[in-house]
């Protein structure tokens, strides 16, 4: 670990942050001396950003409260062409509308973590829109692209893995790098951005960014990137098994996030203690040690506070509230994940795989079939062994709900409208 003098420096490399610096010196220097603009680009690929993201936030949230300014960048631009890195295949194209309609959504998700404003350490949110929609592709060839080297950009691993596959790499993609690296030399001039961070992935378009700002503007941009995140066992970060974990509260409850934390493999605890609570480090070393049951407690404390920077501290306090009750005392909470069925399919009856399904709860009649084998499903807190079993209006408890469970910590209840 390299004993960086600035705050902001230090607490990444403290809290393990850091995978790559272009220059650590100098960006340590950097900081040291004066306010530094750094910014994360964030494509309008969904209406809210998932949990996969939230490390990058942490970032920008660690960068303001250390004194600089954090600037997100929305891809209202490159959206329109989909960050080609490391993916098998081209993304499907959106529409305009379905990114200005996403962009709306993701703008939300920052306001729990950041002040936005127009002080010197207030953050900042723009869109590379504003000048990628009104390049002229004549100058910009002229004057942007003649930078690049072709034989460079297909040594880029994110470029290479694609070709080596043999798989179709369109020259939309292939302009995707070029279009980054104009991002930051725009956002230089612009804001007097210096540092522009991301995950490991992007290094080599990053990189791209700080060559052009030294060709074009005769300035030293700096990169800097977080480790690839996976869980111990190789999940990636912000999927679960009934699909993303959203930071949109209506897309996901706060109860099913802070159910998503809680289910954090005991070897992950520390590190994600300090990679996404702002927790202090004796703290978390004192929670990390927790052994056997005991570190139930450290991930409760976990979810509880991840949740809190999300969502706030009543919703944190009563999922963990939820959680409790559900698990510990056997009650059917109000605060559990809720779909609404209709009366008529009530009355005609529905197929328990099929309610399995349809309340995210299995991923498919298959896997449902395997949680009812393997003994993992409850219907009112009741085994189901038949995976012909019919969910109707005999199974409504007295406060009208039907509660689906797989396993100890999987509920969802069925209400009628």
């Amino acid at each position: 670990m390299s004993a960086f003098k600035s705050d902001f420096l230090r607490i990444m490399s403290e809290r393990g942050f850091i995978h790559q610096i272009s220059d650590e010196s100098a960006l340590d220097q950097l900081f040291a001396k004066e306010t530094v603009s750094a910014y994360i680009g964030f494509d309008a690929t969904a209406k809210s950003l998932h949990a996969g993201s939230l490390i990058q936030i942490m970032m920008l949230h660690w960068l303001q409260q250390t004194g600089h300014r954090p600037i997100a960048l929305m891809g209202g631009g490159t959206s329109m062409i989909g960050d080609p890195s490391f993916k098998d295949e081209a993304r499907k194209l959106l529409t305009p509308k379905d990114i200005e309609d996403n962009l709306v959504g993701i703008r939300r998700n920052f306001a729990p973590y950041l002040k936005f404003g127009s002080g010197p350490g207030d953050a900042v949110m723009v869109n590379n829109a504003d000048w990628l929609m009104q390049i002229n592709y004549v100058n910009f060839l002229r004057d942007v692209g003649r930078h690049f080297s072709v034989n460079r950009m297909l040594a880029f691993d994110s470029v290479k893995l694609r070709l080596d596959r043999e798989q179709s790499l369109s020259f939309l993609e292939f302009n995707y790098m070029i279009l980054q690296a104009y991002d930051f030399v725009e956002l230089y001039k612009r804001v007097g951005c210096r540092l522009q961070m991301g995950g490991s992935d992007q290094w080599g378009n990053i990189v791209n960014g700080i060559d052009l700002g030294h060709r074009m503007e005769g300035v030293q941009l700096f990169a800097m990137t977080t480790p690839l995140l996976t869980t111990s066992s190789g999940a990636k970060m912000g999927k679960s098994a009934s699909g993303a974990v959203w930071l949109d509260g209506d897309m996901l409850s706060p109860y099913e996030f802070w159910q998503y934390w809680r289910n954090t493999e005991d070897a992950d605890v520390g590190r994600f203690l300090r990679l996404y609570t702002t927790l202090p480090l004796d703290e978390i070393v004192r929670l990390e040690r927790l052994a056997g049951s005991e570190i139930n407690e450290a991930k409760k404390r976990l979810a509880t506070e991840v949740c809190m920077l999300l969502h706030g501290r009543p919703a944190a306090e009563q999922a963990a509230e939820t959680a409790r009750k559900t698990f510990e005392e056997g009650e059917i909470s109000e605060k559990l994940p809720t779909i609404y069925v209709g009366r008529a399919d009530l009355e005609a009856g529905l197929g328990i795989l099929v309610s399995l399904v349809s309340a995210g709860l299995a991923s498919s009649n298959g896997d449902a079939r395997r949680h009812i084998q393997g003994g993992a499903v409850k219907l009112n807190d009741t085994l189901v062994t038949d995976d012909k079993r019919i969910v109707g209006l005999n199974d409504l408890t007295s406060n009208g709900i039907i509660k689906l469970s797989v396993g100890r910590k999987k509920h969802v209840l069925l209400r009628l409208p």
